[in-house]
């Protein structure tokens, strides 16, 4: 039966670095000179952050306190089609966007980048308007784009 060559309990020190083979240290998948990848996660964070920092811009008093939060899902369905793509508490003056839903049961005409940035922009607005009482079209009528 061999033995295990190693008899000391300490490992090599290549073992630092994630190094295979001699490789070295693993880099970003796509290089050093290009961007980094954007996955669904970011880009959907990415996409509310901006949103509620426009409307925030716009309506600066109203939206001073408010909280945007995101998660996964809703606990509880109550939508009108099972499934909630948002929630407002105006209680404690915050909105949370439902990512997997809003992502996931979207019915876009053109499954491309702008369609979903304008429908996720379209589901912050329209929390928002909730939140205040008002039509989505009054917030911002150059920016709203309703589907």
């Amino acid at each position: 039966m061999p033995r295990n060559r190693r008899t000391s309990s300490q490992p090599p020190a290549t073992s630092r670095w994630r190094s295979r083979h001699g490789r070295g240290a693993r880099g970003p998948v796509t290089g050093p000179h290009l961007p980094m990848l954007q996955n669904r996660i970011d880009f959907f964070d990415m996409t509310v952050a901006s949103t509620a920092d426009y409307l925030k811009g716009i309506w600066p008093e109203e939206l001073s306190n408010v909280h945007f939060e995101v998660a996964a899902t809703p606990i509880g369905n109550s939508g009108a089609d099972g499934v909630d793509r948002w929630r407002v508490d105006a209680g404690r003056r915050r909105i949370v966007l439902y990512r997997i839903p809003i992502q996931r049961l979207t019915k876009l005409h053109r499954d491309d980048e702008l369609h979903r940035r304008m429908y996720i922009e379209g589901c912050v607005f329209r929390a928002v308007a909730e939140l205040l009482g008002k039509d989505p079209w009054d917030l911002a009528p150059d920016r709203y784009r309703h589907f």
